[in-house]
């Protein structure tokens, strides 16, 4: 954690989801970023039905605890969100390396199936601003959202870099192991 750089307050001009086209079909096997994370985080698998429709299963947010079974009550989120990723650096990247930052499935933690309502409490915000409601998997979720910001070459505000510090103060040591996006 104390390796993550540490830059000023990012600046949103120019920032817009659209930068960060996401939900693609990367391998054409006809079911897009968003398909695939369902299907890969179920914990009761789904049936896929033609044009990847995903039917049946359950899924588990471990942000609040839940276990659903409507693809509709949930949310895909972007462990670091998009308009985060942009005011710590992304801003600079060019249209294909956002492109695959917001479609990232070749790390566990950057895109994860939480409660919809939840993943929408959350928004744009940081460590610094919210953590998921269960206090006890607060680690845990520090851990993956530093390892998406080493991960894709990120900074952190002072006041994300301070909080993150102060609350994993008391949390186990762990090793964060990742692979850096510019080596994929």
């Amino acid at each position: 954690m104390a390796s993550l750089p540490v830059a000023g307050e990012g600046n949103r001009d120019g920032y817009s989801r659209d930068r960060f086209r996401h939900w693609i079909d990367a391998d054409r096997d006809g079911c897009n970023t968003r398909h695939e994370v369902l299907i890969e985080e179920a914990v009761e698998p789904p049936q896929i039905a033609p044009r990847c429709r995903v039917t049946g299963g359950s899924w588990y947010s471990y942000y609040d605890d839940a276990t659903w079974t409507d693809t509709d009550d949930l949310d895909i989120d972007h462990m670091v969100p998009l308009a985060e990723a942009w005011d710590s650096g992304a801003s600079a990247w060019t249209d294909d390396r956002r492109k695959r930052y917001a479609n990232d499935l070749d790390e566990p933690v950057a895109l994860v199936v939480v409660t919809d309502r939840i993943n929408q409490g959350k928004g744009d915000q940081d460590p610094a601003e919210w953590l998921p409601p269960r206090q006890d998997v607060h680690c845990r979720y520090l851990g993956e959202w530093v390892t998406v910001k080493l991960r894709w070459g990120l900074t952190a505000d002072p006041a994300e870099k301070q909080a993150i510090t102060g609350l994993t103060a008391d949390c186990p040591d762990v090793e964060l192991t990742f692979t850096r996006a510019d080596q994929v």
